[in-house]
């Protein structure tokens, strides 16, 4: 794949990601959903194989999953603990933090993306991309602090949005390191090996949580998460990062998470739990401007 950005594939990569972004924000309502009934890493644990097998069919079917694919496997095992790591710590904050002021928190990606981009593939960060990450940045506090100056000043921010936060820069470090260590891949077969190696970590880690959870006891809303969580927010987006990481530099891949508040309001509208407060609003009207920036054609 060629290091030079631009032309058609970027155009696809940035369809990618559009996708993407209106998909996975669909994860932290569902997410506030469930978070306090199953345990998070047995969760997880079953989300990926789903959305691993999910994957693989798609694969046989395209015929894009090769066993060649599977060498150096060190790779899709540190690859796997990153993105698994992400989720979990995702749905562990959702038992806490409301649904938007997380998805806040994931704006923070890109610029976090932007800096592990450098240090590792030396993606050089124009100064309007900069700022627009800095303009991000101060939406996501923003919408973190729930507006309130007394809160950012004191730097009052809840457990659960900072254990997310830890689980961004697992995902912002995920971005730079799938592109660094492809081997010509396929986005379909990087998935899958991914996801099944990310089964693999959070079975071997929560092996007790899983065996201590009653799956047949759970409530519907559970299943249905789970099945949104597994084809949707998580086969069908993960295929769509992977492809568009290897279409846009690091920084602008991550920018479109800034969309991610902004779809997580009208998820949070169709399930009947109304507006966030003005003062919040303020802030996404701030990400909604750096996106702007980020994705104005620049050569």
């Amino acid at each position: 794949m060629s290091t030079r950005y631009g032309g058609a594939e970027a155009v696809k990569g940035h369809a990618a990601m559009l996708a993407f972004s209106s998909m996975v924000a669909g994860s932290f309502t569902f997410g506030a959903l469930t978070a306090n009934i199953v345990d998070p890493v047995a969760f997880q644990a079953v989300r990926f194989g789903l959305a691993a097998l999910v994957v693989l069919i798609i694969g046989v079917a395209t015929r894009s999953i090769r066993m060649a694919d599977a060498r150096a496997p060190w790779r899709w095992l540190l690859l796997g603990a990153t993105f698994s790591t992400y989720f979990v710590l995702m749905f562990e904050g959702l038992k806490t933090a409301p649904p938007i002021a997380t998805s806040a928190v994931m704006t923070l990606m890109p610029i976090m993306t932007a800096v592990f981009s450098w240090v590792l593939l030396r993606q050089v960060t124009t100064r309007r991309v900069a700022l627009a990450l800095g303009l991000g940045a101060v939406g996501a506090l923003w919408v973190i602090f729930r507006g309130d100056l007394d809160r950012l000043l004191a730097f009052q921010i809840g457990r659960g949005e900072l254990v997310y936060f830890v689980g961004c820069i697992a995902h912002a470090l995920y971005v730079p390191l799938i592109r660094m260590w492809s081997r010509g891949e396929s986005a379909v077969s990087s998935s899958f090996w991914v996801l099944s190696s990310g089964t693999l970590v959070l079975t071997l880690y929560g092996w007790d949580a899983l065996g201590a959870t009653d799956f047949m006891s759970l409530p519907p809303i559970v299943w249905i998460a789970f099945a949104y969580l597994s084809v949707g927010a998580m086969a069908m987006t993960f295929v769509f990062l992977n492809f568009a990481s290897m279409r846009l530099p690091g920084g602008k891949v991550m920018a479109y998470t800034y969309l991610t508040p902004g779809w997580v309001i009208l998820w949070e509208l169709a399930f009947g739990h109304g507006l966030p407060d003005l003062r919040v609003l303020a802030g996404l009207v701030v990400t909604a401007g750096a996106i702007i920036l980020l994705l104005k054609h620049e050569e």
